[in-house]
C-alpha cells in the first residue's frame, strides 16, 4: 500500500534538531533545499542529489560529509597533520556538504532540481508547485522490485495531481530504430497503469502529505482532489537542431509518442510551470 506519513513523535524529533532547525528549514523556505516526507522519513534534496536523509537522525553520503576544515585554500602533506581539521558534526560542515552533494550530480537530476528549487511546495505565489521527487512504487512485474517516477506536481487551483518522467536529451532510453517503440513508451505505460490501478491510495497519501507539510512549513496548500491518469513524459536539454532533427524525426513523425502525453523544452532553466501544465499534448 502506497503512504507518506510522519508520526508526531518524528516531527517533534525533527523539529528540535539544530541541523533541522538553523540550517535545512531557511533554506527550504528560499527554495535552495527540496523537502520529501516519506514513511517516518524525510529526504532532503539539493542542485540534483539527496543531501540529507532523517530517520530519528540525519545522515549523508560519505562522498558528501567528505569535508575538511582549513584556513587555507591550498594543503601540503605536512597539513594534513597539524593544520586541517575534518568535519565533527553536519551543522558545521553543513554549507560545504551542499556543494560537495551538487558536484556529484548527474544531468537529469540536475535538471529536474530546477523546477524543485525554482517552484517548491511552498512557493505562495505560483499555480502549480513542485510536490514530491523520486516516488517509488512496489512493481507489478517480477522483473523488477520498484517503480520509481521522477517528478509528481500539483495544481493548487484545480487540486490536481500530475506524475512527470524526466529524461535528457542524452537518455537512450528515449530512442529506438525508427519504426520500433523507445524503452521510454513502456516505461510510461507501466508507470500509468500503477498510477490509475492505485489512485485511491495515492491520492490518499497525498492528503496526508500535504497536512504535514502545512503543518512543518506553514504551507496552506489545498487537499488534492483527483490525480491525472497520463503521466507527461518530460524531456529537455536540446538545442533547435535536434528538436528540428532527430527529436522530429524519431520521437513524433514516427509515431514513439502515440497515445503519449509530453512536454518538450530545450533550456530547462526557463521553463514555466504553469504553461507546462496548459501545453502538455498527447501522442
Amino acid at each position: 500500500m502506497f503512504k507518506r506519513d510522519l508520526t508526531d513523535i518524528t516531527i517533534n524529533r525533527l523539529c528540535r534538531d539544530k541541523l533541522f532547525a538553523e540550517r535545512l528549514k531557511p533554506d527550504i523556505r528560499k527554495g535552495t533545499v527540496f523537502p520529501a516526507i516519506r514513511v517516518e522519513r524525510v529526504d532532503f534534496y539539493h542542485k540534483g542529489g539527496k543531501v540529507f536523509s532523517y530517520r530519528d537522525e540525519f545522515r549523508t553520503h560519505k562522498k558528501y560529509a567528505s569535508v575538511i576544515r582549513s584556513d587555507s585554500d591550498y594543503i601540503s602533506e605536512s597539513d594534513l597533520e597539524k593544520k586541517v581539521k575534518v568535519i565533527t558534526n553536519f551543522f558545521d560542515g553543513y554549507e560545504q556538504i551542499k556543494e560537495n552533494c551538487a558536484l556529484h550530480s548527474g544531468v537529469e537530476a540536475e535538471g529536474v532540481s530546477q523546477i524543485y528549487h525554482k517552484y517548491p511546495f511552498t512557493d505562495d505565489n505560483s499555480g502549480v508547485v513542485f510536490l514530491d521527487i523520486e516516488i517509488s512504487f512496489e512493481a507489478k512485474s517480477e522483473e523488477r522490485s520498484q517503480n520509481r517516477i521522477d517528478i509528481l506536481l500539483f495544481n493548487k487551483t484545480t487540486h490536481q495531481l500530475r506524475f512527470c518522467e524526466a529524461k535528457h536529451y542524452s537518455n537512450s532510453d528515449l530512442w529506438a530504430v525508427e519504426g520500433t517503440s523507445p524503452r521510454v513508451a513502456s516505461q510510461i505505460q507501466r508507470y500509468e497503469k500503477q498510477v490509475q490501478g492505485e489512485s485511491k491510495d495515492i491520492l490518499s497519501a497525498y492528503c496526508n502529505y500535504i497536512r504535514i507539510v502545512n503543518d512543518l512549513f506553514r504551507c496552506g496548500l489545498p487537499e488534492p482532489k483527483s490525480i491525472d491518469n497520463k503521466v507527461t513524459l518530460l524531456v529537455f536539454g536540446y538545442d533547435r537542431d535536434q528538436q528540428r532533427g532527430r527529436m522530429q524525426e524519431l520521437l513524433l513523425d514516427d509515431g514513439s509518442l502515440a497515445g503519449m502525453q509530453y512536454y518538450f523544452i530545450g533550456n530547462i532553466s526557463a521553463m514555466n510551470i504553469d504553461n507546462m501544465w496548459k501545453a502538455v499534448k498527447c501522442g
